[in-house]
């Protein structure tokens, strides 16, 4: 009985601590070209509202640490509650690499619509979602804001809208092009240089993703710039990331 009341008393301590503010660090705006999502043996869909337009995609703002969490503090709350017995429950809960970004972080707060209805057309614009699963922007939108923009310390409107601001003064398509890296079906790019063209033209570091098409070539996916936790302006990327890049990429055309 004991073990069980406290159980409860700390599963209510760690829902009352989610409610209060999110310490992250920064934010990532995640940026995908469309060209690279669809020339996979996956494949893609357009959203219900057609094809978007041959430039990059908003995927999502996310919160992240700029170091992964160990979850010492959760080891401590659990040990003072349950003993050394308390120990297998937060190495359940963070992990064994810890905890890197928060996430779904209140589950009863869920996008409502007609708080971004003033938006919806530069979402369609500039965040469709091109997954097969659905086909509706609106769930792509949803799962966001109820993944990462629940953990954002913003309300739903600021959410959205800084991260289309934030896409908008910075438009990484011409950005490249002004590089002379352009989409092309046979044309590859020197990695180094795509990621200076964008160092260049938004004046801040950013992190590179890179998928494989269907013949398995690597291609230029996603660009990872790093943001203020206000959401509102670039600042250089505090660590780098994992990449499946290597020196020379494509950019396919969409």
């Amino acid at each position: 009985m004991k073990l069980v009341i406290a159980f409860a008393l700390l599963f209510s301590l760690l829902a009352a601590s989610s409610s209060t503010a999110e310490k992250f660090d920064f934010f990532y705006l995640v940026q995908q070209w469309p060209g690279s999502f669809c020339d996979t043996r996956q494949g893609c869909c357009f959203p219900d509202t057609g094809k978007p337009a041959a430039g990059f995609g908003i995927h999502g703002l996310w919160p992240n640490y700029a170091k992964c969490r160990s979850g010492q503090q959760g080891l401590a709350l659990a040990r003072a509650m349950l003993g050394d017995g308390g120990a297998f429950l937060s190495a359940a809960t963070v992990g064994r690499r810890g905890k890197c970004w928060p996430e779904y972080c209140d589950e009863g707060n869920p996008l409502r619509p007609w708080e971004i209805r003033d938006l919806v057309a530069s979402l369609d614009r500039d965040w469709p979602t091109l997954s097969c699963k659905s086909g509706r922007s609106l769930e792509f939108w949803s799962y966001e804001w109820k993944k990462h923009g629940t953990c954002s310390n913003l309300a739903q409107h600021d959410y959205f809208e800084r991260a289309l601001a934030l896409k908008a003064e910075h438009d990484l398509a011409a950005v490249l092009a002004g590089a002379g890296i352009v989409p092309s079906d046979t044309d590859t790019y020197a990695l180094s240089s795509v990621s200076d063209a964008i160092a260049r033209g938004t004046g801040f570091t950013a992190n590179l993703e890179c998928n494989r098409d269907a013949d398995g070539e690597v291609q230029l996916f996603q660009v990872y710039q790093c943001v203020d936790r206000e959401g509102k302006e670039l600042i250089d990327c505090p660590l780098a990331m994992r990449s499946k890049c290597t020196d020379q990429v494509k950019l396919p055309v969409f």
